[in-house]
C-alpha cells in the first residue's frame, strides 16, 4: 500500500464539503470524511485502478456522495490534489495539474 499526501487545497476542499453535510444533517459531515478515507485508502491499494483523466491525473468517485477525489502518483507518494463535487467546473481541479 503506497502512502497518501493531501494538497492543502484538497483539504480546503474536503473541510468544506464536510461543514457543509454536517450542516444539513448531524453526523452526515463524519460519514462524507469516513466514505471519503475509504476511497483514499482504495486509491493506495491499486491506484492504476482508476481512470486516466489528463496526463498522470485519475479520479475515483466516492460511492454515497457525489463527489470525485483526483489525485496523481508522484514518486511512490498518492497526491490527492482535489476533492470536488461531480458537478464542479472542470476548470478547478485543470488549474491545479
Amino acid at each position: 500500500m503506497r502512502p497518501s499526501r493531501v494538497d492543502p487545497r484538497a483539504r480546503t476542499d474536503i473541510a468544506d464539503a464536510a461543514l457543509w453535510y454536517e450542516s444539513h444533517q448531524n453526523g452526515l459531515g463524519r460519514a462524507f470524511l469516513a466514505e471519503l478515507d475509504a476511497a483514499i485508502a482504495r486509491i493506495c491499494r491499486g491506484p492504476f485502478h482508476f481512470a486516466v483523466i489528463s496526463g498522470e491525473l485519475r479520479r475515483a468517485r466516492l460511492h454515497r456522495f457525489p463527489y470525485i477525489v483526483y489525485f496523481t502518483l508522484e514518486e511512490d507518494v498518492i497526491v490527492v490534489l482535489a476533492c470536488l463535487h461531480g458537478r464542479r467546473s472542470p476548470a478547478v481541479w485543470k488549474s491545479r495539474v
